[in-house]
């Protein structure tokens, strides 16, 4: 499925462009936005090598990595940056990470769904998973609301900040899921996604 671009309510995932570097940056490189992340903030040249691999891996046959842009519904501006990685057996992880100019209006819960449109009703998956910082109680928050369910604890499961961290998971079956269409515009919510992820796991809305 390429090139992807899945509309919601409010936002839009698209393609990663090479002139999204700047506004990845505002968020990879501020260290509040990459706070509860797997990876500490990120330098000019990091965040170009982001866009560049994001974009590389859209032309990979099979694709087995969805790295996109989080847009406002109807604006071509990145708010944000999420990704799917395919994994065996029909499941896949998730992340993502707001610009914190964004946070607070519930726009996390709408990121997960979209994502979850994407595995579930375009790629065919069967299981989706995610991952937070057992710090971020935004993200497990956000979590449950979009239907998740926790599994459990991953001990030492990313080296950060110098120490290594737990990481709490979340999944989401095919059948559990239910579409976008059925939420409220005002719903209000947070989220979290995949420590595994090198460089967009733990989303929150404080």
């Amino acid at each position: 499925m390429t090139p992807v671009h899945l509309p919601g309510p409010r936002l839009a995932l698209r393609e990663v462009e090479p002139e999204d570097t700047a506004a990845l940056l505002a968020i990879y490189g501020d260290p509040e936005a990459t706070r509860h992340l797997s990876f500490e903030p990120r330098t000019r040249d990091q965040a170009q090598g982001i866009i560049d691999r994001s974009i590389a891996s859209a032309k990979d046959t099979p694709r087995t990595e969805y790295c996109l842009a989080i847009t406002p519904l109807g604006e071509h501006r990145l708010i944000g940056y999420a990704r799917l990685a395919t994994e065996p057996q029909q499941a896949a992880t998730i992340g993502f990470a707001l610009n914190p100019a964004e946070w607070g209006k519930g726009l996390g819960t709408e990121t997960v769904h979209l994502l979850c449109a994407l595995g579930f009703k375009e790629l065919g998956l069967h299981r989706i998973w995610a991952a937070r910082s057992p710090l971020n109680e935004a993200s497990a928050r956000t979590l449950l609301r979009a239907g998740m369910t926790e599994d459990g604890r991953i001990r030492d499961h990313v080296f950060v900040h110098g120490a290594w961290r737990d990481s709490i998971t979340y999944s989401i079956l095919e059948h559990e899921w239910t579409p976008i269409d059925t939420l409220e515009a005002g719903t209000a919510v947070d989220v979290a996604a995949p420590a595994t992820s090198p460089d967009g796991d733990s989303g929150q809305e404080p």
